[in-house]
């Protein structure tokens, strides 16, 4: 089975479920990453990575490059640049969508 790839979003299309122990994710990363899958990992052993798909976010503003990793059970996850290689770590915390930046 071929993945196919995601366009663009607009204001509103994506709708995240948040909870007590549960919260989510937006990795905003430069422009040259679209269309590139990102993995997360929970900092727990034996828990298997996620990914999720670089977009473009068309926004008010403008347009912001973004993927987006909904109901992560709260706690902190590693971001992977590459199967080896760790880019940086975050903490999600409940009820809350989590901002992180791929570094420049």
């Amino acid at each position: 089975m071929t993945e196919s790839a995601a366009g663009p979003s607009g204001p509103g299309t994506v709708v995240l479920e948040l909870g007590a122990d549960v919260g989510a994710l937006v990795l905003y990363a430069p422009a040259d990453l679209d269309g590139r899958e990102i993995d997360i990992s929970p900092d727990s052993s034996g828990v298997r990575r996620t990914h999720s798909r670089v977009r473009p976010r068309h926004l008010p503003g403008g347009t912001r490059y973004a993927a987006v990793y909904p109901d992560l059970a709260v706690g902190t996850y590693t971001i992977w640049a590459d199967e080896q290689r760790r880019v940086g770590s975050v903490a999600v915390t409940g009820g809350r969508v989590t901002n992180w930046s791929w570094p420049a």
